[in-house]
């Protein structure tokens, strides 16, 4: 299982949001892309970037510190928030992104998503964001009534690289994932699935790990900017 460490960007510093309320923000890092160093040098193998303007604007806003963290970190790279059209996910990869994540386009436009993962196969993930089960779109301010697994299953046969789950209610609230819900989804589908929202101990991490699906990995913001996860500690326990 992968540790992700999120860089959520918003007005160019790696804040993290309280259950995604943008008025809630703590700043954790003015300079993201010496954030994103320090998770690459503690031995972090990928790496979960969001562009939190982007998802409200429906346009990259944060797109120079994504490029700066793109340029100086080695690792692969996940960015969500704004990447609504073929010309901004060939834009991305061509800099150098792994995976793009398309999260309101998935519900607006699923054929976007079709023709993204059939163009660049391996290259793009669906985020799926759900409040009790139902999907929330546009930086999560607009609630659907879009079940969460009916959404993942119908992306079952695009060839899409993962599904990134995130419970909103328990983002960035340090209460601990929705263990339940996100195996429920992983066992739903056959495509990889990524827990996020509300990982916040080494705990969290070992009960996602055995929580009976074949989760791809796990992210954590909070968490790893408050010390509540020693990332070291956190990446021997999921390789074990």
């Amino acid at each position: 299982m992968i540790l992700y460490p999120a860089i959520d960007l918003k007005d160019g510093n790696a804040v993290r949001l309280y259950k995604g309320e943008m008025d809630q923000a703590t700043v954790f890092n003015e300079n993201p892309a010496a954030q994103a160093l320090e998770f690459v040098n503690a031995g972090c193998e990928w790496l979960h970037l969001v562009d939190l303007n982007g998802a409200f604007a429906g346009e990259p806003v944060n797109a120079a510190p994504v490029e700066e963290i793109l340029k100086q970190c080695k690792v692969p790279a996940q960015l969500g928030g704004g990447i609504r059209d073929m010309a901004t996910i060939e834009r991305w990869l061509d800099k150098g992104l792994e995976r793009v994540i398309l999260g309101t386009v998935a519900v607006e436009n699923p054929d976007l998503v079709r023709e993204a993962a059939k163009a660049f196969p391996g290259h793009v993930a669906v985020g799926i964001d759900a409040r009790k089960g139902m999907v929330a779109t546009k930086g999560w301010a607009e609630e659907t009534n879009v079940n969460a697994t009916d959404l993942a299953r119908s992306f079952e046969d695009a060839g899409v690289a993962a599904i990134i789950y995130t419970d909103i209610n328990r983002d960035g609230a340090m209460q601990g994932p929705n263990v339940e819900e996100t195996a429920a989804l992983a066992n739903a589908v056959s495509i990889p699935v990524i827990a996020s929202g509300g990982v916040s101990s080494i705990e969290d991490l070992q009960n996602l790990k055995n929580c009976g699906a074949p989760l791809n990995g796990a992210i954590s913001g909070r968490a790893l900017y408050d010390g509540a996860i020693d990332l070291g500690q956190a990446l021997k326990v999921l390789k074990a």
